[in-house]
């Protein structure tokens, strides 16, 4: 491998090397109290502990576990009625904006929506961050399906197919890059509401439950250390529907 390469490869790994500086400058300056924010060795000195010794494993899980649960049913819910909406315009816009409505109304305003129809427990904070994760869905799905090009959808009806291979072999394709980016969106989405839930909706487990006991108890390596693994599970995530989307709708925008 040349030097050009490598350095292409190594290239991503800029920004974390200049943020690990930046940091280590202000705490070695003290320019903000050492007591909120430790060094970066203290911090990796409190994921170790976490990993090994305590429950950083667990929490993550649990996180990882509750965002998945919200996308699937978002996913379920939303891809099909995002497609049958999509493929009537006038129908959609009858329902805009009940969906911009609830789309742009923030997650945390309808906790106590959720916790009065479904209590305190597990089943509130999914059902929460699958409504928000679906809403996102199914705008772009809807929005994918009737973004279709109508020259392909033209065409294959004038060489004879009927409307439902218009719709599974045309549209559909046609609607599948939008489909990823409400999908992309849909999970992250999904992640800061689990996170956010676990803060405030009695959970006894989760990172954003993981913040709040370190922060309360003034543990402030062991909270960075919470806020940077919600970090990585998301950039992770993103990071596998990119890829995704390179592999399977790599027809997108052709």
């Amino acid at each position: 491998m040349n030097t050009t390469a490598l350095l292409a490869r190594l290239r991503p790994l800029i920004g974390v090397v200049v943020l690990l500086a930046i940091w280590t400058i202000m705490h070695a300056t003290r320019a903000v109290d050492p007591v909120l924010l430790p060094s970066p060795a203290e911090a990796a000195t409190a994921f170790w502990t976490g990993i090994t010794e305590g429950t950083l494993a667990d929490d993550f899980f649990k996180t990882v576990v509750r965002t998945l649960w919200s996308f699937a049913i978002a996913v379920l819910v939303a891809v099909p009625l995002g497609i049958v909406f999509g493929a009537s315009q006038k129908f959609y816009e009858s329902i805009e904006f009940a969906i911009d409505f609830f789309r742009s109304t923030p997650a945390s305003a309808m906790f106590p929506l959720f916790l009065v129809i479904f209590g305190v427990g597990e089943l509130t904070k999914i059902a929460v961050a699958a409504f928000g994760a679906a809403l996102v869905i199914l705008f772009n799905v809807a929005y994918g399906v009737m973004g279709a090009r109508k020259q392909r959808q033209l065409a294959a009806r004038v060489m004879g197919a009927p409307r439902w291979r218009v719709l599974t072999d045309v549209t559909l394709l046609e609607s599948m890059p939008q489909v990823f980016v409400g999908m992309r969106s849909g999970v992250s989405l999904a992640l800061v509401i689990i996170i956010v839930a676990e803060m405030f909706i009695g959970s006894t487990d989760g990172l954003g439950q993981r913040v709040m006991n370190a922060q309360m108890i003034f543990d402030m390596p062991d909270m960075y250390v919470a806020i940077i693994a919600a970090g990585a599970l998301g950039y992770a995530m993103n990071l596998v529907f990119i890829l995704a989307e390179r592999r399977f709708v790599h027809w997108g925008g052709k």
